[in-house]
């Protein structure tokens, strides 16, 4: 089984039971699950939420929790009582993480020590359910859009089951440098999500969104593959031993069968896990130690 990198759903078309199998028939123990996953199943979310359960795989992580922070008066009200319900999804799937995006709002506002007071409202709501929050930075977000920025605002937070949600995608269309990441603490590192793509450059923030939501590839299939090794492994340098999920959103994988997209996401793992970080994985000796194929 592969242990340290799983799939995320969004990768795979067709319903949550025939994704489950894909990933498990590929070798893969854990999954990153969206809430449409459970609320879009036709038996209810707890009958989705069993489902996952008996799996057998493990979750990741659950996403996503928009546009939470920086907001007032009516519009925080209302955000408070989406993230509860999608913390007590979250706890369901006796997952441990639910991932929050920076805000895109442009009603949010700008006061770091509101950011920061509302992000640990939000993990205050989720610590009784044993839950943790990995706080993200979109590259188009309206004030954080750079991992350094979500990452001051989580210390000024200063919550302890509040951290920092690195997404690969998001830095290399930033262009955020990578040797930052050694200014970080490992263990307020709650997930990490890669993916690459295809062309070098996203300046703006209309090109990286329609980049994000429709033309990632697996880690090794784009043209970022040297950043991609690189943050994996200054990752592992400062002791980073969580997740990796595959946060691969494509148009064409929805397509194509999906055993075809898992063994692109398994080849991506074994590069992963026994070229970069050089580490042995119990898999079928049958693939070749490479990164994904192109095309």
């Amino acid at each position: 089984m592969i242990d340290e990198f799983g799939m995320d759903t969004i990768s795979l078309a067709g319903p949550l039971e025939a994704k489950l199998q894909a990933m498990r028939s590929a070798g893969f123990s854990q999954v990153m699950l969206n809430a449409r996953d459970l609320v879009g199943h036709p038996e209810g979310w707890e009958a989705a939420a069993r489902l996952v359960r008996e799996s057998g795989l493990r979750v990741t992580g659950f996403q996503v929790l928009r546009d939470f922070e920086g907001l007032s008066g009516r519009l925080h009200a209302y955000k408070v009582e989406i993230a509860k319900h999608m913390i007590e999804m979250c706890a369901a799937l006796g997952c441990k993480v639910l991932l929050a995006c920076s805000s895109t709002s442009s009603h949010a506002s700008a006061d770091a020590q509101q950011l920061a007071g509302d992000l640990r409202k939000l993990a205050m709501l989720a610590l009784p359910h044993g839950v943790k929050i990995a706080y993200e930075a979109l590259s188009w977000g309206r004030n954080i859009n750079r991992f350094m920025q979500a990452w001051e605002l989580v210390c000024e937070a200063d919550f302890p089951n509040l951290g920092i949600g690195l997404d690969s995608f998001h830095l290399l269309a930033a262009k955020d440098p990578l040797e930052d990441i050694e200014l970080l603490s490992s263990w307020r590192i709650h997930l990490v999500q890669l993916s690459d793509f295809m062309w070098r450059e996203a300046p703006t923030f209309e090109e990286r969104i329609a980049t994000a939501r429709h033309f990632r590839v697996f880690p090794g299939e784009g043209v970022h593959t040297e950043q991609l090794a690189e943050l994996v492994t200054r990752l592992d340098e400062i002791g980073y031993s969580g997740d990796y999920s595959f946060e691969v959103f494509n148009d064409d994988y929805q397509q194509i069968p999906l055993a075809a997209v898992c063994e692109r996401a398994r080849r991506s793992a074994l590069w992963l896990s026994e070229d970069v970080l050089r580490r042995s994985t119990p898999l079928a000796t049958d693939v070749t130690r490479r990164p994904a194929a192109r095309g």
